[in-house]
């Protein structure tokens, strides 16, 4: 009885790991337009990206675009740079939730 207990709980830890994989969403694929300006492409990204937590991208973001606004550097290669930000953030944030499924699965 004690046995079949335990591999109820297991296979319901792998349930929940399982339901806890599926809520991280995809990014949006909001496709990049031809002219666009850091604000615009640091708007479009939060809407591509909304499961990520704006709090934590604030100082990388401000430091891009204080080196468009008071350095000169070019939009597009601080969109560029944006962009590798943005991924790199959810990449982190699968891991977390990669990272939370193993724990779990291993009760």
């Amino acid at each position: 009885m004690l046995m079949g207990f335990a591999e109820y709980l297991v296979t319901r830890a792998k349930q929940q790991a399982s339901a806890v994989k599926e809520t991280l969403p995809k990014p949006l694929e909001i496709p990049r337009p031809e002219s666009e300006s850091v604000v615009a492409a640091i708007k479009r990204l939060s809407r591509s990206y909304h499961m990520l937590d704006d709090a934590r991208l604030l100082n990388e973001t401000s430091v891009l675009m204080s080196q468009h606004v008071m350095q000169g550097r070019e939009a597009e290669h601080v969109i560029d740079e944006l962009e590798q930000l943005f991924e790199r953030f959810y990449e982190e944030l699968q891991a977390e939730y990669d990272s939370v499924l193993e724990d779990s699965a291993g009760c």
